[in-house]
């Protein structure tokens, strides 16, 4: 896949963060695309913006936790495209708490949306993309899906099980030297996960009322005050894609975690707390 031009893409959770910047620098590679979120109104936003710049994108309001949605994703796709190469499964959000007050509803979404999502991506479009003779699966996971910090245990589970996924399938793909797969791996990223809670649904709620979110607006402005530009993580992704890179660590701090976590695994078994003190 060195040559994006006049290949199809799904990208999903494509309104807003990593999947926005995706969509944009997907389309300057001369992309045609298929975006799918849950938020209409800044889906379509994303859309007309792609079009008005020349390219070539339709919007499919899209709740990533539902195979079925997943399958009429993929049933617009083929419509519209009759083709799809590359899908990049970036769909995500997260629920703030201790391990011990986390709810079933809180885990449920949790996994809907970020693991369930995936497996339905890969069930439904990989066939598709074997169709299709080549392309590309990206799943986006975390920096959490190599550490784990406290208060975001769900999350974390999820984004080392994306991990586990797209390392399967990265296997599995060993006889199809033309599809290939990636994990992405961002740490601190301008993004609006940390408000995620705005899209869960009333059915998940707790004690039936929204939750506020995993931060205050003046937390979450510390926090995204020195994170990565998304399109700059657009802009590895794509190279990553070209190079047939599995890998796609953003941040040079989680690759010294990394390192340091495995010193520990090998050396003696420790689980140092001070190789926890930054997240997504």
């Amino acid at each position: 896949m060195q040559n994006l031009e006049g290949r199809v893409g799904v990208v999903t959770g494509a309104a807003s963060g990593i999947g926005r910047s995706m969509a944009e620098k997907f389309s300057q590679e001369g992309m045609s695309l298929v975006l799918a979120d849950i938020e209409e109104a800044a889906l379509q936003e994303v859309v007309s913006g792609i079009d008005a710049s020349g390219g070539d994108a339709i919007g499919v309001v899209t709740d990533v936790s539902s195979k079925q949605a997943i399958e009429n994703l993929a049933t617009e796709t083929m419509d519209t495209f009759g083709a799809v190469h590359v899908l990049h499964n970036n769909a995500g959000v997260v629920a703030a708490g201790l391990l011990e007050d986390l709810t079933t509803n809180d885990w449920e979404w949790t996994i809907g949306v970020n693991l369930w999502s995936m497996i339905y991506g890969i069930q439904t479009f990989l066939p598709l993309i074997k169709e299709a003779g080549e392309g590309h699966i990206v799943n986006t996971s975390s920096s959490e899906g190599l550490q784990a910090s406290a208060g975001t245990g769900a999350y974390n589970v999820t984004k080392f099980g994306i991990i586990a996924l797209t390392e399967t399938l990265s296997n599995e793909l060993k006889s199809f030297p033309d599809i290939n797969a990636s994990v992405l791996c961002p740490g601190p990223v301008q993004s609006r996960i940390i408000e995620s809670e705005r899209n869960r649904p009333e059915k998940l709620w707790n004690d039936g009322v929204p939750a506020a979110g995993l931060v205050d607006n003046e937390q979450s402005s510390d926090l995204l005050a020195g994170a990565m530009d998304p399109a700059h993580v657009a802009g590895q992704v794509v190279q990553s894609i070209k190079e047939n890179r599995f890998w796609i660590i953003t941040h040079d701090d989680t690759k010294e975690v990394v390192r340091q976590r495995t010193e520990a695994l090998l050396k003696d078994g420790s689980l140092s707390a001070s190789l926890y003190d930054f997240t997504e």
